[in-house]
């Protein structure tokens, strides 16, 4: 008989964690620990609590999982197409790594399957080589197009095109969250690590085409403009809250690096919060000796 998380067992009480961490588990092979489960669980209750959830249409945890095929696996909507990724481009704590060259995701989801001014994208990112760097986006300069990334402007902003054709940037890129929402015709608000701004942008009809995640198809749907950076999580959607969307991700990202720090305690027995801390001085290098 195999066992399977179920509501309320083992701390687990969100159904959409259930249902995930369970299809996590079929394509891994094996079960995951107690410990990865539970961050997942709080990052789905957290999002809920905080009014976000709904706003997630497509969306991936690219770590955690034990394999490539389970990381691949959706928090929310479609799975993505795989276009070159192989188990080597994967790492539980840092998530899947780009080459720059031929390696990508379709995630599937249109440009234009969101309000043209309702619609959030953003990846958790760690850039391992130069600029300019694409994280995301669909439709390059084509009217309506919408994409993220990194600029070759020194020192290096990110840039972000929300349903137009014209690229905007004005804050500087940083490490974690870069991410954008439009919740109006005129504005978007946009926020890259620590840094974040509110942007005037004037919204086109969207571009018809399958957001790329580590890439960017161009207004003839061919992708391109991959990149090398490395993303631990994807989200597309509707207008949310990015301050929201960052404190849930960065945490989950903390949980991770927890359960996967050798010689602390299971999660099991630790205060949430207090694991998050821990977490977060170890994936900024630190040590708690």
């Amino acid at each position: 008989m195999t066992l399977r998380w179920v509501p309320g067992w083992n701390g687990l009480t969100e159904p959409e964690a259930v249902s995930y961490v369970a299809a996590v588990e079929a394509a891994d092979g094996e079960p995951l620990e107690f410990g990865v489960a539970k961050a997942i669980n709080d990052f789905v209750l957290g999002c809920k609590n905080d009014g976000i959830w709904d706003a997630i249409k497509a969306s991936c945890i690219l770590a955690g999982a034990r394999t490539l095929s389970g990381a691949l696996v959706p928090l929310v909507g479609a799975a993505p197409t795989n276009y070159n990724f192989v188990a080597g481009d994967y790492d539980r704590e840092t998530g899947l790594v780009g080459d720059g060259s031929t390696k990508y995701l379709d995630s599937n989801r249109n440009n234009n399957a969101d309000p043209q001014d309702s619609h959030h994208m953003g990846g958790y990112s760690t850039i391992t080589s130069g600029f300019p760097e694409t994280i995301m986006g669909a439709g390059a300069a084509a009217t309506g197009s919408t994409q993220l990334g990194r600029s070759s402007i020194s020192p290096g902003n990110m840039v972000f095109r929300s349903r137009s054709g014209s690229e905007s940037g004005s804050v500087a890129f940083g490490i974690g969250l870069n991410a954008m929402s439009r919740s109006n015709s005129t504005q978007v608000q946009i926020k890259s690590g620590s840094n974040s701004a509110t942007a005037s942008s004037t919204s086109q009809t969207s571009f018809n085409g399958n957001v790329l995640v580590f890439g960017r198809a161009d207004g003839s749907n061919i992708p391109g403009a991959f990149s090398s950076a490395r993303l631990a999580f994807y989200s597309i959607g509707e207008a949310l809250d990015l301050a929201a969307l960052d404190t849930r991700v960065t945490r989950l990202m903390n949980l991770i690096t927890y359960t996967q720090t050798a010689g602390l305690p299971d999660l099991s027995t630790m205060d949430m919060d207090a694991a998050a801390y821990i977490g977060g001085a170890y994936r900024a290098g630190g040590t708690l000796s």
